[in-house]
């Protein structure tokens, strides 16, 4: 067997594993958009393991799909190919920067929790240029990603067509999530983790598909 079919699945598990624990971490997450700094700041008191937990998912989420993205690769041998190497690219940007976003969330508890940060100073901290760039190129990494890949999908046509559609549909919520509730946001991650579950089978599917291939000759 060929090492890159050998190990494919174990990258498809591990893409499933990081988009579901991403939903995880939605789904704890126990702040909500509209909270000014003393909201925010008493969300984190108040809900100490729920924030850790979160944190952990993120982190889990990052690590977990880090090790999925050649699993989403494999889906773009002869159509797509350069689309889809620049979609996943830029995508790893995202990916990688969850795990920094994780550690940053446990940072800022810790200031919470030891009484080292107040709302003026959370309101300085959200303006400062040096970590708006990170958060920036973090979920511009992320959303970008996603819609190139969802594109390169839909030229490579290797996965069924509603997997590209979706991942359209959760780039597209972007603009409204701080609208959209709790129950929208848990919505949209979830369309995130199926259109995921999507790619991983068909990356299974196709290497299957290759060793029957080198089998048959």
């Amino acid at each position: 067997m060929d090492v890159r079919n050998e190990w494919l699945p174990f990258s498809a598990s591990a893409l499933v594993i990081g988009a579901m624990s991403l939903v995880l971490a939605g789904l704890l997450n126990p702040s909500s958009s509209g909270q000014d700094a003393s909201q925010t700041l008493q969300v984190v008191m108040d809900n100490d393991g729920r924030w850790l937990g979160m944190c952990a998912a993120y982190f889990l989420a990052s690590f977990a799909m880090t090790l999925g993205l050649p699993a989403v690769l494999s889906l773009f041998v002869r159509r797509g190919r350069r689309l889809g190497v620049t979609a996943v690219l830029v995508f790893s940007v995202g990916v990688i920067g969850t795990s920094g976003f994780a550690m940053l969330m446990v940072f800022f508890r810790a200031l919470v929790e030891n009484n080292l940060i107040k709302g003026g100073g959370l309101d300085k901290l959200a303006h400062d240029l040096g970590l708006g760039m990170f958060l920036y190129a973090w979920i511009g990494g992320f959303y970008l990603g996603m819609l190139l890949l969802a594109l390169a999908l839909f030229v490579a046509r290797t996965t069924a067509r509603w997997v590209p559609v979706l991942m359209v549909l959760f780039v597209a919520m972007f603009p409204f999530a701080s609208h959209l509730g709790r129950v929208g946001q848990a919505v949209q991650v979830l369309m995130l983790a199926v259109a995921f579950t999507g790619v991983a089978v068909a990356a299974v599917a196709s290497s299957h598909r290759e060793l029957d291939h080198q089998v048959a000759f």
